[in-house]
């Protein structure tokens, strides 16, 4: 792995890394979900950049969601959450002046990693077609201008290259090497379309000097594999951006349509919280205890 100057602070991404330990993340885009999967054995959850420009903006991921938006949202969940918070920052939101910008701005948001692509603004979803990369050289300026611009060696820096889809997947591995030596801690090929080419990603970055990030997609452009697997193929994290978005998306088109099929929700089949659990879910406790303490 990348040689450090330091030790990782305990319970941080990076000391997590350092011991050895499978990163499984999952997507998280709102606190309902991020408290949910904090109470649950992850060692770090991932803001997914789709979930915000959804679920915050009500727009597709196609460059729309800003700076502002992407750093308040990463900024509550990271408060908001005890486990490391990996966030999504597309492009950096501009040029090297912005990327700076995004990095600091993440990094005093609480957020553990940030993710940086090679795509042309706007960008898109990874799992999406039409997604151009910017030349190689701009693209590892980026990753400079990010590494040095954090404060801390504790707050890590995801390198993604979107550049297999248009460029196939040697332009994208020689992509993932020149991001590891431009500083890059973590190494993200987006989309490769079979197991194969996870493997080959495993076996050619290897001891390319960081981690190996890989993004599970059901229904993507990718098979999904399972984390025990990614971790025999040389990967040391991978994310399920989309399990948060997907299942509560079918839940409420379920939940809603027996609604409006019966005018009531007694009966029905989709699993519900009661609102005691909601309750002690959003912290109702905490207030209780207070009202008890000061009689308010």
């Amino acid at each position: 792995m990348t040689d450090r100057v330091s030790p990782a602070l305990p319970g941080t991404l990076r000391a997590i890394l350092e011991r050895g330990e499978f990163v499984l993340a999952p997507g998280v885009f709102e606190m309902l979900g991020a408290k949910i999967a904090d109470r649950m054995d992850f060692p770090a959850l991932y803001m997914t950049g789709y979930g915000v420009s959804t679920s915050h903006l009500g727009q597709p991921d196609a460059g729309i969601a800003g700076f502002t938006d992407m750093q308040g949202r990463a900024r509550t969940i990271a408060h908001g959450v005890s486990k490391p918070l990996i966030a999504d920052a597309d492009t950096g939101f501009g040029g090297l002046i912005n990327i700076r910008h995004a990095v600091r701005g993440y990094e005093e948001a609480g957020v553990q990693a940030i993710q940086l692509e090679d795509q042309e603004s706007p960008k898109k979803c990874g799992h999406t077609p039409n997604r151009r990369v910017v030349a190689l050289p701009d693209a590892v300026r980026r990753i400079e201008v990010a590494v040095d611009s954090r404060r801390s060696r504790d707050f890590l820096i995801v390198a993604r290259t979107d550049a297999r889809t248009g460029l196939g997947l040697d332009e994208a591995i020689k992509r993932g090497k020149a991001f590891a030596k431009a500083g890059a801690d973590i190494i993200f090929v987006e989309s490769p379309e079979s197991e194969d080419e996870f493997q080959r990603i495993g076996q050619e970055l290897a001891g390319c000097g960081a981690w190996l990030i890989a993004n599970m997609v059901p229904t993507g452009r990718s098979p999904e594999l399972s984390a025990a697997h990614l971790k025999e193929l040389g990967f040391a994290l991978a994310i399920w951006p989309g399990v948060l978005m997907q299942s509560a998306c079918a839940a409420m088109e379920n939940a809603l349509a027996y609604l409006a099929a019966h005018g009531t929700t007694a009966g029905s089949p989709v699993p519900s919280c009661d609102m005691q659990k909601l309750h002690e879910l959003v912290g109702f406790e905490d207030v209780w205890a207070f009202e008890k303490r000061w009689g308010q």
